[in-house]
């Protein structure tokens, strides 16, 4: 199974930092994730449903480009780490 892995930023959103998945795709694999813990759901995805701005997702050392349809390919060993960005000047 995929494993997500959400940061320690992330932690008052969930309880559990790690979460196995059977889902094949990142939009699968996020919403098995929401129904462990709802919260986490409004603090990475926006009204559309899209990626938030300051949610970055990697998936097996790769950035995810496309922020709107999460429907990039896991695989049964991936890791996805969910954290949030950070941004500065």
């Amino acid at each position: 199974m995929a494993t997500l892995v959400f940061t320690q930023q992330l932690s008052r959103f969930t309880e559990v930092p790690e979460v196995d998945t059977p889902a094949y795709q990142l939009r699968d694999a996020l919403d098995f994730a929401f129904t462990i813990n709802p919260r986490l759901r409004e603090y990475v995805l926006d009204e559309q449903g899209h990626l938030r701005l300051h949610v970055v997702i990697f998936i097996d050392g790769r950035r995810v480009l496309d922020r709107q349809r999460l429907d990039d390919t896991l695989l049964s060993d991936s890791r996805v780490y969910v954290l949030q960005a950070l941004s500065g000047g």
